[in-house]
Order: structure tokens, then C-alpha cells, then sequence
């Protein structure tokens, strides 16, 4: 048997929830005005997007330090498409990891990219099982 989380997700009115988290830290979600809501909370869909890029970047991170490499900076963007019919999903997503730094070393960042990608990240795999994933890493010199 796995590890269990178990996460209470209480409506708050309107359409307005708000979900806890074993961190301890709550998030408000909440529809847009066009949907019926007042827009004060993320939206479910572009959470799970922060999750991707959340779990693959804490790999990677983690990596940076094992490896001791020199990185200024790195962001992840996430793009992702989602299909015309209800119920509707991402059925593609494109992930861009862009690093900056004077001194890069671009094929150990690489290799912590695609290791997050092809073995650590677990929301990465749950996102194989139902979308295309377009992986690319882009190096920016300072």
C-alpha cells in the first residue's frame, strides 16, 4: 500500500471553495465572473498546471544542489491545450524550462531536466497518461 494523501476541500459559498493541504497552507478556488463566480481564488484547471511545473521544478532544484551547479535564475512555463468537447482536458502541454546564468553548465542541466521528466516527477507521469508532452529547455546567458 502507498503513501495516502487526503486533502477537505470546503465550499465557502457562491462558487467559492477553499482546500487544504498536508503543508498545512489552505488555497482558495473560485470560478471567474463569466462562470459565476467573483474570481478571488485559482482556477482547478491552471492549478494542475502549477502542480507540473511545481514537482518537476522541486526535482530539478534539488538537482541544481546535488550537482552543484551555478544557475541565477530558472522558470518553467507551461502551455497547455485544452480540448473543445466537455468534459474538457489537456490534451497537449508544452514545457519549456528556461535557465540564466554566466556559467551554465547546459548538458548537467539537461540531464536534471530530463531526469525530472523521465523518472522523479510524479504529476509528470499522470499527465503522460492523457496529454502530449512537448519537453524543450532553454539556455539564456546573462
Amino acid at each position: 500500500m502507498g503513501t495516502t494523501n487526503h486533502v477537505t476541500t470546503k465550499w465557502l459559498g457562491g462558487m467559492a471553495f477553499e482546500s487544504n493541504n498536508p503543508s498545512g497552507l489552505n488555497l482558495t478556488i473560485d470560478a471567474g465572473p463569466d462562470d459565476g463566480g467573483e474570481g478571488n481564488g485559482l482556477r482547478p484547471k491552471a492549478l494542475m498546471l502549477s502542480s507540473l511545473a511545481g514537482c518537476s521544478g522541486l526535482d530539478i532544484a534539488s538537482l541544481i544542489k546535488k550537482m552543484k551547479l551555478e544557475v541565477d535564475g530558472f522558470h518553467i512555463e507551461t502551455i497547455a491545450n485544452l480540448t473543445d468537447e466537455h468534459p474538457k482536458y489537456y490534451d497537449k502541454v508544452a514545457i519549456e524550462y528556461h535557465f540564466y546564468g554566466n556559467n551554465l553548465k547546459e548538458g548537467k542541466l539537461q540531464r536534471a531536466v530530463d531526469l525530472s521528466v523521465e523518472k522523479y516527477c510524479g504529476v509528470m507521469e499522470m499527465f503522460r497518461r492523457f496529454a502530449e508532452l512537448d519537453i524543450k529547455t532553454v539556455f539564456h546567458k546573462n
